[in-house]
């Protein structure tokens, strides 16, 4: 049953076949969480996200065509939530120590007893969280969620071409500061 495809079970889903969900849930609560919490550096607040982005795929099943990647979908559906929370509440970011937030997010554990390693991605936690939501927004998904600029493009509504100038940027922005940290 694991084998058929996001679009597949989303589908069966529309059609009414609602356990199927389940599916989606497993294949895709991580990941969703981990751009979430990039995006806002909340783990409660992100994880109560995850559970509105899978509340309003059931609610809005109806608008999935099929057509399109269902992850394009789901991504669309996750920015819009993020949105609403961000206007509903005017908290400000709490920082979490970068091994929880590995740990949470799946991204891969820095190894045990390698300091340097954790330094370096507490420095990288602490740029990323001094960029802009716009190049916050698109490196998470491109670095951490390794979608394809093709794929950002469709969830972000722009060109793949303004994907690639806005990835750069922000690169070139996270390397910046970076570098000022270091200083």
């Amino acid at each position: 049953m694991n084998t058929l495809t996001d679009n597949t079970i989303m589908l069966k889903v529309k059609a009414g076949d609602l356990d199927k969900m389940s599916l989606l849930f497993e294949r895709y609560h991580r990941p969703l969480y981990g751009f979430l919490y990039h995006m806002t550096y909340r783990r409660e607040a992100s994880e109560d996200m995850v559970q509105t982005v899978f509340y309003k795929m059931l609610k809005y099943r109806y608008t999935f065509t099929g057509e399109g990647e269902f992850v394009h979908w789901m991504y669309s559906i996750a920015r819009n939530v993020l949105k609403d929370s961000a206007r509903k509440s005017k908290l400000p970011m709490q920082q979490e120590s970068v091994d929880d937030m590995a740990d949470r997010i799946g991204g891969g554990t820095p190894a045990d007893g390698q300091l340097e390693k954790k330094q370096a991605h507490r420095e990288l936690h602490n740029a990323m969280a001094r960029l802009n939501e716009d190049q916050r927004e698109v490196l998470t998904l491109s670095r951490f969620q390794e979608l394809k600029h093709q794929e950002i493009a469709k969830i972000l509504n722009i060109t793949e071409g303004a994907v690639k100038v806005r990835v750069h940027r922000a690169m070139q922005e996270l390397k910046e500061i970076y570098v000022k940290m270091e200083r």
